[in-house]
């Protein structure tokens, strides 16, 4: 059984994400949090185009991807958890907790170095934020980003089941956390207690740099309010907010072209972490 699991891990993966971006794009046409300041037709052919090239990168780059390496690592005691002989469950339910604070560390690192930032600013050039914006990442970066977690998956010895069920809840709370959806301000505020809500990341996708270095988690929002980074609202509210950052603003730049070679023009701003006006 875990062995067909495993085989299938790509169709799973896919799986999941189809339905969960099916749900969100119908919520989102049910009930939308704000007006979107582009067309769909503008902005989702580049960002969907992004999604099938990145996944066509990382199949042809890393074939074996996250899973095949913890599978390597559990035949041969790579790793940390591999060599404690902690029960399954909890090396399991470990590996997930810090795998997800190390994307938690990285983000902050694409965030605080400036070449890096020039790489992960392409996520944070669109215009509108929705199910889109949580798989619109450069090519560049998802290579890097991926090279990160295979280092930590061999070092942290995390089991190749618990690394399969990161990856899905990773791929499922990023288009949830990045839907245009309205949901009540109660339930918000008890979700944001155990997971990320749209309302809690969508603070992070503002134009105003302070606003842009919080809420940097993507599935858990402890580390958020562990390490001082949680902002509860935007300073102009939800509906007032200008979404993106002060560069790449013409609709143009929404262009797949145009969005491939931002790292490699213009200034990198104040966005970067420490840098003057980002604060």
């Amino acid at each position: 059984m875990t062995e067909t699991v495993f085989a299938n891990e790509p169709a799973i993966r896919l799986g999941f994400f189809l339905g969960i971006f099916a749900l969100m794009v119908l919520w989102e046409f049910l009930a939308p949090r704000r007006t979107p300041a582009m067309s769909r037709w503008l902005r989702w052919p580049s960002n969907l185009a992004i999604v099938a090239l990145n996944t066509l990168l990382l199949r042809l780059v890393f074939p074996a991807a996250a899973v095949g390496l913890a599978l390597i690592g559990e035949q041969r005691d790579w790793g940390l958890l591999n060599n404690l002989g902690a029960p399954t469950w909890a090396a399991i339910a470990l590996s997930v907790l810090l795998l997800d604070l190390a994307i938690y560390g990285q983000h902050v690192m694409f965030h605080a170095v400036p070449a890096l930032w020039r790489l992960h600013r392409m996520h944070h050039a669109d215009l509108d934020f929705d199910v889109t914006t949580g798989a619109r990442f450069h090519p560049i970066e998802i290579l890097l980003s991926l090279g990160i977690k295979l280092a930590v998956v061999a070092a942290l010895g995390a089991p190749a089941l618990g690394v399969l069920i990161f990856e899905v809840i990773l791929n499922a709370t990023s288009m949830f956390n990045h839907g245009n959806v309205r949901m009540a301000p109660r339930l918000d505020r008890v979700l944001r207690c155990f997971v990320v809500t749209p309302d809690m990341h969508r603070v992070h996708h503002s134009v105003i740099p302070r606003e842009t270095n919080s809420n940097f988690g993507f599935s858990l929002p402890w580390w958020d309010r562990l390490l001082g980074t949680y902002r509860a609202q935007p300073a102009a509210g939800h509906q007032g907010m200008t979404i993106g950052i002060e560069q790449f603003r013409a609709p143009r730049d929404q262009r797949l072209d145009r969005m491939l070679a931002q790292p490699f023009v213009g200034e990198v701003g104040d966005y970067p972490i420490n840098r003057h006006g980002g604060t």
